[in-house]
């Protein structure tokens, strides 16, 4: 598990919070099956692999596409707001996993490019820096990570933030 640095740069230390967050997501879904990951465990329909679907969704929107980065198709709709939150029949959770690493690929190219004061233009057109998104992202993947938690645990009593050694 990735530690945050006690004494390191403030990039380093924004790019270690998030990968440990990250690194929580993957491990939530270890262990379980297809029906299990994708199940629905709130009213709202929350599921491991819907959270997967959307981290990676918001990885490549807020790091690539805010600072002009290519993306592959997103599970974006703005006529449904919780599109990316919901697996389809037809998707694996090989395909989303291969997904959300592909985004954290994408995502870790622009952060070793770009100075953490690179600006971009969010979706709803305010400028922002690399380090806004990277605090941004250290706090939507550390909420779905305690959701996955969560939801971890109503599915098989498994609880944690992070892997022991």
């Amino acid at each position: 598990m990735e530690q945050v640095p006690f004494t390191g740069g403030e990039k380093e230390s924004l790019k270690a919070a998030l990968d440990r967050h990250r690194d929580v997501v993957l491990w939530k879904l270890q262990g379980l099956d297809e029906e299990q990951v994708r199940k629905p465990m709130t009213a709202s329909g929350t599921s491991l692999l819907g959270l997967t679907k959307h981290l990676a969704a918001v990885e490549y929107s807020w790091f690539c596409e805010t600072f002009g980065r290519e993306t592959e198709p997103l599970p974006i709709d703005e006529s449904d707001p919780d599109a990316d939150l919901r697996v389809g029949p037809d998707e694996t959770t090989e395909e989303i996993v291969a997904f959300y690493r592909r985004a954290r690929a994408a995502a870790d190219g622009v952060i070793a490019e770009l100075d953490l004061e690179a600006r971009g233009t969010a979706w709803h057109g305010a400028a922002v820096t690399l380090r806004w998104v990277l605090i941004h992202l250290v706090e939507e993947t550390a909420r779905h990570a305690g959701h996955m938690d969560i939801v971890r645990e109503l599915i098989d009593g498994a609880t944690g933030d992070h892997v022991r050694d």
